[in-house]
């Protein structure tokens, strides 16, 4: 059986409020992680969008990288994503333009279609009432230009901006922005660590009908994954529970911060709630450590992708630095 799975890790942190934290202790909790990680080889550190939720802390995304940039030396810091439906494109050139020149080379930019957000708030946010999801393919097209070369540039540049050539990821959660990754040959990003229904065709569809371009010379394909990894499988279910309350929050539409691991979740939960907390999770890596490597080496055997992005949904924050030195072990074996 071929190894295929000594390939490159990353994290996305959505900044989750434990119990018992204030917002600014879950930012001075993700920068630990972010140096944690950075000293275990982990490849990038992504940091989502979200809105209007209390149990999040990650509604001013730039600001947070900028600060995680600021307390790291190597690791490639970005967005997972910027949702573009909330911001200008040159708001976010300038913003990321500007990044990059105080940080030579460790910026990305992975961009979203949806808001992050209810409706509601969506309104709220959004730069015109004109504006939806339905012009994000012009958006890209805008950010690429702004960060290419000054004979590109149109009236209007960003500066700083102009000539950083920022690499920009697509993120998709659904097969739309699949299309539009292949066709402007960027790498394609799926987020199948919350909603994998459409994880292989999306990916079948962005392989198959990817276009070459300046960006990037063949498919790149990243997906995320939920990943619970302990000494042992035993420990890793019992930890998962803390993932398992997250997930059953957004099912049931709660604000409840990250909650301690719980010795029996079916007390927790109808019958209907786990089914879609199941559903939603099932991109998950769970296990000690033999069994993270079989679970990743058998999604690798069926996918093939090129880069891992975890999540790791665990209360007591030395596990969860635990659970991403198992997991970076695991894909640094020979």
């Amino acid at each position: 059986m071929p190894n295929n799975i000594n390939i490159p890790v990353s994290l996305l942190n959505l900044v989750p409020i434990r119990q018992g934290q204030s917002a600014g202790e879950a930012i001075t909790s993700m920068v630990d992680l972010a140096q944690a990680t950075e000293d275990m080889g982990y490849h990038r550190y992504w940091i989502a969008e979200h809105h209007n939720t209390p149990s999040l802390a990650s509604s001013a995304t730039t600001i947070l990288i900028k600060h995680t940039l600021e307390h790291t030396k190597n690791i490639r810091v970005g967005s997972g994503g910027i949702m573009l439906p909330n911001h200008s494109p040159l708001v976010v050139a300038e913003q990321f333009g500007t990044m990059a020149s105080i940080y030579n080379n460790r910026l990305d930019l992975g961009l979203g279609r949806a808001p992050g957000t209810d409706m509601m708030t969506a309104s709220a946010l959004r730069r015109s009432h004109s504006d939806s999801v339905y012009t994000f393919p012009d958006d890209v097209n805008a950010l690429l230009t702004y960060f290419g070369s000054e004979e590109e540039q149109g009236y209007v540049k960003a500066y700083p901006g102009v000539g950083t050539e920022i690499p920009i990821y697509i993120l998709g959660s659904s097969t739309d922005s699949a299309f539009l990754a292949a066709k402007l040959g960027l790498p394609y990003v799926f987020a199948s660590h919350f909603a994998p229904r459409f994880m292989e065709e999306a990916i079948s569809i962005y392989r198959d009908r990817f276009q070459p371009s300046a960006y990037l010379d063949a498919p790149y394909v990243m997906t995320g994954h939920n990943v619970i990894a302990a000494e042992t499988d035993e420990e890793a279910k019992y930890e998962a529970t803390t993932m398992e309350q997250f997930f059953l929050n957004v099912v049931r539409g709660s604000s409840a911060p990250m909650s301690p691991p719980i010795d029996n979740i079916d007390e927790l939960w109808s019958p209907q709630e786990k089914m879609a907390v199941q559903s939603m999770s099932s991109m998950t890596f769970m296990g000690g450590k033999e069994t993270v490597r079989d679970q990743l080496q058998s999604f690798q055997n069926q996918l093939n992708v090129d880069e891992i992005i975890a999540v790791t949904y665990i209360y007591d924050e030395e596990k969860q630095k635990r659970s991403f030195e198992i997991l970076k072990e695991v894909v640094d074996e020979k």
